[in-house]
């Protein structure tokens, strides 16, 4: 039997790549002769890097020291396919790197990401394909305006702190990004747009940090940004209402105000892993990530593998930490059936702590009931 096995990251506990490979080893404990292709999945967050690096056979990688959400020292990493560079947001401002008492999107800067763009660009690269999600700031790309020579200036002509927050006090940006007309795609599937209730700071702030009296404080001070994102030279009319803009707390609107298209995080990496060459060849198919829920059914991993997998009549397991959806509303973007590590080991707490393990139990499981 040929297994098709690409999960997305089990966040906060387990890499998609490590996911798929606990999987695949409790699979072969029962049945090693059967064929399992590992393709490790993102729509666009933390992983994205990884993923690709995997998928890409000629891609080098770099090594890039940034910084974090609050300036702390980070690493990152550029993804080069020719002159194509892949980078992934949440290396350089994404919600894991905070403990619980630092999250706090007030403050949190996406500096560090103009840092990786600018090593791309040092390297060669003439396209930049920014993986966006699971990050943990809300300061509308201001962060990485600044790093890329265009901080964003109070009246008083000073640079502003970083951080959402200050951003109310923002009349222009002291200078023109200087990407040398590198080309930006912005892979991600929120489509949310930048302000107001389906906004970045009102979906997503408090996942970051944000109280109710916060949310209303970034958001104000996104709409005043979105101003002067609005005068780039080559901003999209309606930048603060387009889908995407409220991707990574309001790094989709830095971006198209930049000039990039929005392309599916999922889409993307469908088409680089060659996943649905992969699927026509194939008697089954796993996916899975942390939590399979109403999001999932968004155009989120999961959805995109399901989709692809009904289309061509393959049955689609999906493994997840828990379950939130309903069998009607997973049934209808095409999974056949899904299991939950919460479910296994009847605890939330082993979930957290023994993913790989809960994963290899469960592919011992699948093995058995769908390998004859």
């Amino acid at each position: 039997m040929r297994v098709l096995v690409c999960p997305d990251k089990f966040a906060g506990t387990i890499s998609a790549v490590a996911a798929a490979e606990a999987f695949a080893a409790g699979w072969h404990q029962v049945k090693p002769g059967d064929e399992l292709l590992l393709r490790p999945l993102s729509d666009g967050g933390p992983g994205f890097a990884g993923v690709l690096a995997t998928a890409l056979p000629h891609a080098r990688v770099l090594t890039v020291p940034t910084t974090g959400p609050l300036g702390h020292p980070a690493e990152g990493h550029v993804v080069l396919d020719g002159d194509v560079a892949y980078v992934e947001s949440a290396e350089a401002c994404g919600l894991h790197l905070l403990t619980d008492g630092e999250r706090d999107p007030k403050h949190t800067t996406t500096f560090g990401l103009g840092t990786l763009l600018l090593a791309a660009v040092e390297a060669g690269a003439t396209t930049l394909v920014v993986g966006l999600g699971g990050s943990g700031t809300n300061d509308g790309g201001a962060g990485l305006l600044t790093a890329l020579g265009a901080a964003p200036l109070a009246a008083s002509g000073y640079a502003l702190p970083y951080g959402g927050a200050a951003l109310v006090d923002c009349v222009a940006l002291g200078g023109v990004p200087r990407l040398r007309g590198a080309i930006l795609i912005a892979a991600t599937d929120v489509d949310s747009p930048l302000l107001g209730l389906h906004g970045a700071s009102a979906v997503y702030g408090p996942q970051k940090g944000a109280t109710r009296e916060d949310v209303f404080q970034l958001d104000a001070a996104l709409t005043r940004f979105a101003g002067v994102l609005q005068a780039l030279p080559g901003a999209p009319a309606g930048l603060a209402d387009l889908p995407g803009a409220g991707a990574a707390g309001g790094l989709g609107a830095a971006l198209l105000a930049l000039g990039a298209r929005v392309e599916s995080g999922i889409g993307l990496v469908r088409r680089l892993t060659r996943l649905d060459a992969e699927l026509e060849a194939v008697s089954l198919v796993v996916t899975g990530e942390g939590a399979f829920d109403e999001q999932s059914l968004r155009g989120k991993v999961v959805a995109g593998v399901a989709n692809a997998a009904r289309d061509v009549g393959v049955p689609c397991v999906v493994v997840a930490g828990r379950i939130d959806a309903g069998r009607r509303e997973a049934a209808s973007i095409g999974v056949t059936e899904a299991h939950s590590l919460v479910q296994h080991f009847g605890s939330v707490a082993q979930a957290l702590a023994r993913p790989a393990d809960g994963l290899r139990e469960l592919g011992e499981r699948l093995a058995r009931q769908w390998s004859r």
